[in-house]
């Protein structure tokens, strides 16, 4: 169905024309089933916490999936020179977020990585992650311009005092997940040798370092590697959870998962999905998250121009290896770590942020609009 005519060239109308309604569509159905398994898990996080209202995360979820939609939509409309923009102000806006949380932060579970803002609470790095890919990848696109400039050192920079906003909140997740996200850019922008080598030897040091100075780190670390002589109460009733759905699942409502596991609203909804659905559901969940990832990746490697190229590879790579990790935390293939399953687990920050990343992602992959083939063509 031809939704604008040819002879449109409003900017809605390239906008349908060009963007990919493909991975848009998949995202929506994710932004769905994140409602759907709010209303699975919801009632027992808000019976645990000791909200009055049984629904109070599922009131919240719909409204804040209707603002991603919205988030994500809205993103995906805006131009290169746009999205650098709007990316290089919500970073420094984050940034100085961030470093007032060492301050003013709510401290929650042993972590400050929170603001209270009108009355709830907003996590910066969640908005600082996409951000500071894509400004990175603009900065090191600009070497082929200006080949005398430090643009390397000055991405590395940003990314450093990012990085270390991080580690004192503390969080180890989102850190190791930028890094690798900042890794990707700087590869696929050009990474020579030196900086590969700097990478791979600084990233084994801090990760020592962390592993040596914090605690948890290592209790989460040792819990993987000796399951038998340290509690792994968490993962092992995720696990459980998702062999006692089996196939089909034990019916919606009919699990035990979220009763039981603190976070099964968040970081465990992969969990509570595989109980209550099935292994039906966990497929489809992540046959979409594979879709957006691998063919949003594909689609941006194609691009000749540098900055988009690295920024939409970095973008749904953040986006599918959040989705990896979470769910490989479910199953118990790596250290069990909090983070959440993007458009999907509940949270306001993280279902914005999950939309905004993979929003510029679209901006940035979009097909070259036909008003603009034409001008080439004449020019």
């Amino acid at each position: 169905m031809q939704v604008f005519r040819r002879s449109d060239r409003s900017p809605l109308a390239e906008w349908w024309r060009t963007v990919d309604k493909g991975l848009i569509a998949a995202a929506l159905i994710l932004l769905g089933l994140g409602l759907v398994l709010s209303l699975a898990a919801g009632p027992a996080a808000a019976s645990r916490i000791g909200y009055d209202d049984p629904f109070h995360f599922v009131y919240r979820q719909v409204v804040f999936a209707v603002a991603s939609a919205g988030v994500l939509v809205a993103s995906s409309t805006l131009n290169e020179m746009w999205v650098r923009r709007v990316c290089a102000g919500l970073f420094i806006i984050c940034f100085f977020m961030m470093a007032a949380l060492l301050m003013f932060g709510h401290e929650a579970k042993g972590a400050t990585r929170w603001i209270r803002v009108w009355g709830t609470t907003f996590q910066p790095s969640e908005i600082i992650k996409p951000a500071l890919l894509v400004l990175s990848a603009w900065l090191l696109a600009q070497r082929e311009k200006f080949p005398s400039g430090p643009w390397a050192p000055i991405a590395f920079a940003f990314y450093a005092v990012t990085v270390g906003l991080l580690l004192l909140q503390p969080d180890v997740g989102q850190s190791a997940l930028l890094t690798v996200g900042f890794v990707i850019v700087f590869f696929i922008s050009g990474l020579p040798w030196l900086w590969a080598s700097g990478f791979v030897v600084g990233g084994a040091g801090v990760g020592w370092g962390l592993y040596t100075l914090l605690p948890h780190v290592r209790q989460r670390v040792d819990s993987f590697l000796n399951p038998t002589q340290n509690d792994t109460y968490q993962i092992d009733r995720a696990r459980e959870a998702i062999e006692r759905g089996g196939l089909f699942g034990v019916g919606p409502g009919e699990g035990t998962v979220k009763r039981v596991l603190p976070d099964a609203h968040t970081d465990f909804v992969y969990s509570v999905a595989g109980e209550e659905f099935g292994l039906v559901l966990l497929t489809l969940l992540t046959l979409l998250f594979a879709v957006i990832a691998i063919k949003g990746v594909m689609d941006a490697a194609r691009h000749h121009d540098t900055y988009r190229r690295a920024a939409g590879v970095g973008l749904y790579s953040i986006f599918g290896l959040q989705a990896a990790v979470n769910m490989a935390v479910n199953l118990s293939l790596i250290p069990p770590k909090g983070m959440t399953l993007p458009l999907v687990s509940s949270g306001g920050s993280s279902l914005l942020g999950s939309a905004l990343t993979l929003g510029l992602a679209l901006a940035l992959t979009r097909k070259q609009p036909e008003s603009s083939l034409a001008h080439l063509r004449h020019a």
